[in-house]
């Protein structure tokens, strides 16, 4: 039988460096998904899903918690913070969203302890100078963990005894490299877990059944990508990057869902640029462009709280990221924040030393020394936020919109155009 009868699976990736809108998308998207799953990452991604008026903060939880009908899984492939997880439940419930029987944890996705936030601090110190900017959540040191396979998974909270032993060895390396300088105590961080192995038992599964049994049911999966593919571990900005894969590699790895059962992979690209935290960033505008589009676009971190950084479109990473993750379809959010701009600049290609580049460079020493190379598009200079279809759009936000469509290959299915829910063109 042809899995792609089953082809019901839709991703939705970030395609710069994060931060780009994926919430509202995914909101949406959820609305008519049976199943809404994160592959990767941990509680350091934030999505903000305003809904009935409610505002909702979603950092490990997937959003499709918001539909009352959407079962939400946490694949193999993300890293959990058991207290963060159950803060997070709680908030909701206290907001009125019942979630109850529509919340899985896969058995396999490893666990963040405390031990690994404390640790994250201290890795950072001792990188001096070269901050990478981690959100201190612990997901760098858990997933290193992980690769170095002394990580503990949720399926070892369940008995007790290897739990113990297996945590007391992860500690005892920490302890042995930092010292005095890791104040902790494991056993108050041991005494947590005896309660949470008696509450967390309704929320952990197999996902594999879980999902095989889904695409049998030709059930609608949404699949809710976490960071964006410049944070990818191997084609972002390497060292400043997150400790997982955030393209569609890690889809395929982080959810056994099966490269056949995928229908669209969207990417969703702010009609701007934006970076939160240290490494290079070369459309970046240090200048009154750039703190405009950080006022107007209000460019907080919903996890840290950080100013970002901005700059012009930079269809250079555009196109290196959906060669890493061959979108379908583009979801271009955030077109409002250009709506008082005379022109525009948009960068096309890179040069090095006065020779053009294929694509994006790995080598960060020659990234943050390349000259960028921008088109200038006119300006539209009014207001996008009322339009409800793409001709409704100025016709200088529609010529900005196709020349990003002619240069990537890729339509332009969705263009957001103000922070509410039904701000958002479809075509």
């Amino acid at each position: 039988m042809s899995g792609n009868l089953n082809a019901n699976v839709t991703v939705v990736l970030g395609a710069q460096w994060g931060d780009e809108g994926k919430g509202k998308l995914a909101d949406i998207l959820a609305n008519e998904s049976q199943i809404c799953c994160r592959a990767q990452g941990g509680n350091n991604a934030g999505h903000t899903i305003v809904a009935n008026g409610i505002t909702y903060d979603f950092h490990i939880l997937p959003s499709g918690l918001v539909n009352p009908s959407c079962i939400n899984v946490v694949g193999s492939g993300c890293v959990v913070h058991i207290p963060s997880f159950f803060k997070e439940l709680e908030a909701l419930e206290k907001h009125g969203l019942k979630t109850e029987g529509r919340i899985f944890i896969s058995d396999r996705a490893h666990v963040v302890f405390d031990i690994h936030q404390l640790v994250d601090g201290l890795e950072e110190v001792e990188l001096g100078g070269s901050l990478i900017g981690t959100t201190k959540k612990g997901i760098g040191p858990t997933y290193s963990t992980k690769m170095t396979r002394s990580g503990l998974r949720v399926c070892d909270i369940f008995d007790e005894e290897v739990f113990e032993t297996k945590f007391k060895r992860l500690v005892h390396g920490y302890q042995k490299r930092f010292g005095d300088l890791l104040k902790y105590d494991p056993q108050a961080e041991i005494e947590k877990y005896k309660e949470y192995r008696a509450k967390l038992g309704e929320y952990v599964i197999d996902q594999i059944p879980l999902l095989q049994s889904a695409k049998e049911k030709n059930a609608k999966i949404l699949v809710e990508g976490a960071n964006a593919i410049m944070l990818d571990v191997d084609y972002g900005t390497y060292p400043f990057v997150t400790s997982s894969n955030t393209g569609l590699g890690g889809v395929l790895t982080g959810l056994t869902l099966g490269w056949r059962s995928l229908k669209e992979v969207i990417g969703v690209v702010k009609a701007y640029t934006t970076r939160v935290g240290s490494g290079p960033f070369p459309t970046e505008q240090l200048n009154e462009i750039g703190e405009k589009l950080q006022q107007v676009g209000h460019e907080v971190g919903v996890t840290t709280g950080r100013k970002r950084r901005c700059g012009w479109l930079d269809l250079v990473v555009i196109k290196h990221s959906h060669i890493c993750n061959d979108y379908t379809a583009i979801n271009l959010t955030k077109l409002d924040v250009l709506d008082d701009f005379d022109e525009l600049k948009v960068a096309t290609s890179y040069s090095y030393s006065g020779q053009p580049l294929d694509g994006f460079p790995a080598d960060l020493e020659q990234l943050s020394k390349v000259e960028v190379h921008y088109e200038t598009l006119p300006g539209w200079k009014q207001s996008t936020t009322g339009a409800t279809s793409f001709y409704d759009l100025p016709a200088n936000a529609r010529k900005y919109i196709e020349f990003i469509e002619q240069f990537t290959g890729v339509k332009v299915k969705w263009i957001g155009v103000g922070p509410a829910r039904e701000h958002m063109i479809t075509r």
